[in-house]
């Protein structure tokens, strides 16, 4: 493995800006942009290997998409109480549009992906900061007219109260989470087109992010652009994950700089 200084990865980054339009490396992978700078710059998945520096990761995404990069994954405390598979899943879920089809007729689906704004289920992220928590909670007054008979499904479930008990993530361990995996970042931004079947890549923007702010990153949340993404089946939770909006990383660092 190549070993980098940062200043040696900011001119690998400006040659790879130049070499134009490459074709992605990882043929039918979903992360191909990461995946192809990666094979470019000799890395292995995500870590940097620059020595005697503080711990950097790499994080890429393709220039003007909606699609959410994802921070990390971590499951809601206390983990005792299996909040999805025995509180969303049976109380709020609803029934999964291939039951029946893929799945047993009884399959039952909970995806919901929201931050400090309502879903259109009621669902939102509050901030306790007395208590040191990031906290789930349901609100029935923010369920959408198109959710009415679900919503009376909830009702004959559980009622129409606040979570008993909420779902949580501590302060403590969210900032160790987060903290670990973005405690310094180069953000890459790649154009993207398709000729004869093949993706390319142009990798065209790249800031340095430095100095993760935990305070930023619980603000983000309120601003509804850091958002807890559930997806659960009855047959398979897919796991708790963390994602951004686009074009918010750079919200997350004490000090942003422009490499390209």
């Amino acid at each position: 493995m190549k070993l980098y200084t940062k200043e040696n990865l900011i001119s690998e980054f400006k040659k790879i800006a130049q070499m134009g339009w490459i074709e992605n490396a990882r043929k039918g992978n979903a992360g191909g942009i990461g995946n192809t700078l990666e094979d470019l710059l000799g890395i292995e998945e995500n870590n940097l290997p620059i020595p005697n520096a503080a711990e950097w990761e790499l994080k890429a995404q393709r220039l003007n998409t909606s699609s959410l990069t994802t921070l990390f994954h971590t499951e809601p405390s206390p983990r005792a109480v299996k909040f999805v598979p025995q509180l969303l899943l049976p109380c709020y879920g609803w029934k999964h549009q291939e039951a029946g089809i893929k799945y047993p007729e009884t399959e039952m689906s909970f995806r919901q992906t929201f931050g400090g704004n309502h879903t259109n289920r009621g669902f939102s992220l509050k901030i306790d900061r007395e208590n040191k928590k990031v906290i789930v909670s349901f609100d029935y007054k923010k369920v959408s007219e198109a959710n009415k008979e679900w919503l009376q499904q909830v009702q004959k479930n559980i009622g129409l109260k606040e979570l008993n008990p909420q779902p949580y993530w501590g302060f403590d361990d969210l900032a160790s989470k987060a903290g670990t995996k973005l405690l310094n970042c180069f953000y890459v931004q790649a154009e993207v087109k398709k000729e004869d079947g093949k993706e390319f890549y142009k990798y065209s923007k790249v800031l340095m992010l430095q100095k993760f702010s935990f305070e930023k990153f619980l603000q983000e949340i309120e601003n509804d652009n850091i958002l807890a993404d559930f997806d659960a089946r009855t047959g398979h939770n897919h796991g708790t994950k963390f994602r951004l909006r686009q074009n918010c990383f750079s919200n997350l660092y004490e000090k942003a700089t422009i490499i390209l």
